[in-house]
């Protein structure tokens, strides 16, 4: 039986001056946590115990679909190499040199890891599908730890892996993941939306993120409440009202008009007695890359052409130029490419590339909002002017039409039409089609059927453990402290008897929490010689979601339950109360 006077809970009465997030305040304070250097943290006596039956949950649901194995966190340089991913990954991977000079790095993700035994180890299609997983920790050098566990630099992942012959099996395997995050999640009793995703450096064809809303979260998500439509900011898309196109001036060929001192959208728009939903907004870019060949940088230039009022979505930006890295255009770069300041930049008068292979010519990016829209107004490439009566396609020819804005809040859902809405919410999990990006790098090939040699396809899928426990603290909170599903907290009952130095109450406390456990319950007595108020404080602060007064009513044979989320109080009978609790144990 665990007894709080022997246990190491040091609850706090007050947070830390740089939490700002409830889940960072009332995990020091409730002794889960303690920190040990700028996104490192210990887990104490009752955090551990909490991570563990969240990684045992994971471990159970995961087992029904995989098999586990345990990787290495130290890496060599080689193998991150072979994937392409040694130089892309920057400041973010640790790294480090062993005594012989040899260059290592703490491993963030295991895709290379895991890929390097497929290629080692499967050569028939007869060994596929396969799906191996892990849970370990990771690392990954964050330039601004902080919000507690939500982000770190040490921090344990389950990071699953699978591989097939073909797309179809992938399907498959994917399917099954996203059958077992949801179980996962579900035992572990979050609120959560699944959501379409970017696969950002990751890569791959298709991706989900599993999300908790709360204003804690540093990702964007829009859903629909009138169906089923999710998606993550970099993603989502909706319906947008059609806009009245302003009639043609002149002969409707492009009319230069003046428009002195005036720069940015809004006061163009204010000026012309325009919306600004009729102005093209112009937005220059250079991509630089280097020339696997000769190893130099190359540079390109890349205008993106937006509706006045809409806003570029960098990761939409990022995949339809290819995942290359861009910044904003320097003025002399401007005047070279524009012949003109910024603020009056359009896109007459420049000869853009055809399609993206054509890499002698600058690429015009044009958001799908500007298709079939007439007499738009946009820079003329002049200081002091602008042009009226401009029609895509007709006044200049787009490199390419893509979905490229930010959606809003309010716009129509896609597919019901009802208004998106947009939260702020934590990312606990993220599965992705990661195709062929590693197996073809790193030569991961089985024997097909016809004993031809192909390469399998991959599928990545990751949980934060961590960020389990942070979310449902996050969605669970009042000013007092915290309550946590009773699968997940460190202790399912709390035993409070009022006074320890009453032989009656101790012993019925102590019966109560002796029968409790051998009912299978997780029980705490808290036997310390406190005043009740203390007890009551920290059984509230520290997550543990009913707690059992022995007080007075023990004459009576009853005892107060105290269901911690709601403060709701019941009388139960200390003969029956492992009956008690267990009518209230929730099902999986």
């Amino acid at each position: 039986m665990h007894r709080w006077s022997e246990s190491f809970i040091p609850t706090l009465r007050e947070a830390p001056a740089d939490a700002e997030v409830a889940s960072h305040k009332f995990l020091v304070r409730a002794g889960y946590i303690r920190q040990l250097a700028a996104g490192i943290y210990s887990f104490l006596f009752l955090g551990n115990r909490s991570f563990n039956k969240i990684m045992a949950i994971v471990r159970e649901e995961m087992d029904k679909i995989g098999q586990e194995f345990y990787l290495p966190a130290l890496h060599p340089r080689e193998l991150w190499e072979a994937s392409g991913r040694w130089s892309v990954m920057g400041e973010n991977m640790f790294r480090l040199k062993d005594r012989k000079g040899a260059d290592f790095c703490l491993g963030f993700t295991a895709e290379e890891a895991m890929t390097e035994i497929a290629r080692k180890e499967l050569r028939s299609y007869k060994q596929l599908p396969q799906i191996w997983y892990q849970i370990q920790s990771k690392f990954r050098d964050e330039p601004r730890p902080r919000s507690g566990l939500l982000r770190v630099r040490q921090f344990m992942m389950k990071d699953a892996y699978s591989f097939d012959l073909d797309a179809a099996g992938l399907d498959m395997s994917y399917k099954k993941h996203h059958a077992a995050y949801c179980r996962i999640f579900d035992r572990c009793g979050l609120k959560y939306v699944v959501v379409e995703a970017d696969s950002g450096a990751m890569g791959g064809s298709q991706s989900h993120e599993f999300m908790v809303r709360t204003p804690a979260g540093e990702d964007q998500v829009v859903s629909c409440d009138g169906c089923v439509y999710a998606a993550n900011l970099e993603k989502a898309t909706s319906k947008l009202e059609a806009v009245p196109d302003l009639a043609p001036e002149g002969d409707g060929k492009p009319l230069e008009v003046h428009t002195p001192g005036q720069k940015t959208i809004e006061d163009v728009a204010r000026f012309l007695g325009v919306s600004p939903k009729n102005k093209i907004k112009t937005l220059a870019y250079m991509a630089e890359e280097k020339d696997a060949k000769t190893g130099k940088t190359l540079t390109r230039a890349i205008v993106v052409l937006m509706r006045g009022d809409h806003q570029l979505n960098d990761a939409k930006f990022a995949a339809t130029n290819g995942g290359r890295a861009t910044r904003p255009m320097q003025e002399e770069e401007i005047k070279q490419l524009f012949h003109s300041p910024a603020g009056f930049l359009g896109p007459i008068g420049i000869e853009w590339a055809k399609d993206v292979k054509d890499a002698a010519k600058p690429l015009l990016l044009v958001d799908q909002a500007l298709e079939g829209r007439h007499n738009l107004i946009a820079g003329a490439n002049k200081e002091d002017y602008h042009l009226k009566n401009l029609t895509p396609g007709k006044d200049f020819q787009p490199t390419v039409h893509a979905d490229l804005r930010s959606v809003t809040a309010a716009e129509a859902c896609p597919n019901c039409g009802k208004p998106l809405r947009i939260d702020t919410a934590v990312e606990v999990g993220h599965i992705f089609k990661l195709g062929y990006k590693y197996s073809e790098s790193m030569g991961a090939r089985v024997l097909d059927k016809n004993g031809k040699e192909v390469t399998v396809i991959m599928g990545c899928y990751g949980i934060g453990i961590e960020r389990i426990l942070t979310a449902a603290i996050e969605q669970s909170n009042d000013e007092n402290g915290f309550w946590l599903p009773p699968q997940i907290a460190p202790f399912e009952i709390v035993v409070c008897p009022t006074n320890v130095k009453d032989d009656t109450l101790l012993k019925t406390a102590i019966d109560i929490a002796t029968r409790l456990e051998a009912a299978g319950f997780d029980v705490l007595l808290d036997d310390r010689d406190e005043r009740p108020g203390v007890k009551f404080k920290d059984a509230d602060l520290v997550g543990i979601p009913f707690r059992v007064t022995v007080g007075k009513k023990v004459t009576e044979g009853t005892v107060e339950v105290v269901q911690r989320s709601t403060r709701q109080v019941q009388d139960a009978s200390i003969g029956a109360i492992a009956e008690h609790f267990k009518a209230l144990r929730p099902a999986h």
